[in-house]
């Protein structure tokens, strides 16, 4: 088992209660020192299944300051980084990284998204998170009126979130760029 795969190990019960998930691992040399990088969501296993469509919060500062501490105690406890010194670096994966697994998009419902698919691509608003299905509401253009676009999960290839500095429908509940923002932060320790 990889230092990765241990770490992950180490630290996933711990996070459990905090009602997070981790999303990454990942170690690299640092001069002397390691860097560990964890990255955390939101668990949407609490979600009702039957519950496609409603906005999940994103991560806050305080959500990744109480992370930080517990990764930080529980790899402080262990033996997993041995003797050596770390930095921990505990984040959410922010809005630039690629969606791929259907609880990445099911995260972004309510957002605008770019995604790639063997079909090509399409922007819009995430409406709702199938089981096998993404819906996207695509806005009107010159060229083109207002539609639902419906991809099946099978052929998405990837999607990203689209930074919005004012939304367009400002009364919804989805999360605005501030928000977005505050999810992106990470704290970093020194061990």
């Amino acid at each position: 088992m990889s230092t990765a795969e241990q770490i992950r190990a180490t630290i996933e019960p711990a996070l459990a209660p905090l009602g997070l998930v981790i999303e990454d691992v990942t170690i690299s040399p640092a001069g002397k020192r390691r860097v560990v990088r964890v990255l955390v969501d939101t668990d949407i296993a609490r979600l009702d299944p039957a519950d496609s469509s409603s906005p999940v919060p994103p991560i806050s500062l305080d959500d990744v300051a109480e992370a930080t501490r517990v990764v930080s105690d529980r790899l402080d406890d262990s033996d997993v980084m041995g003797g050596s010194p770390y930095v921990l670096e505990v984040s959410s994966p922010g809005v630039g990284r690629a969606l791929k697994s259907r609880d990445q998009f099911r995260r972004q419902v309510g957002r605008l998204v770019e995604v790639v698919h063997e079909g090509g691509s399409v922007t819009g608003r995430l409406t709702e998170v199938g089981a096998d299905r993404l819906t996207v509401e695509v806005p009107a253009t010159k060229q083109a009126a207002a539609r639902i676009q419906r991809i099946e999960l099978d052929s998405v290839q990837r999607g990203t979130v689209q930074v919005e500095f004012k939304r367009a429908d400002a009364s919804s509940s989805a999360p605005d760029a501030a928000d977005m923002d505050a999810g992106v932060a990470g704290v970093e320790e020194d061990h």
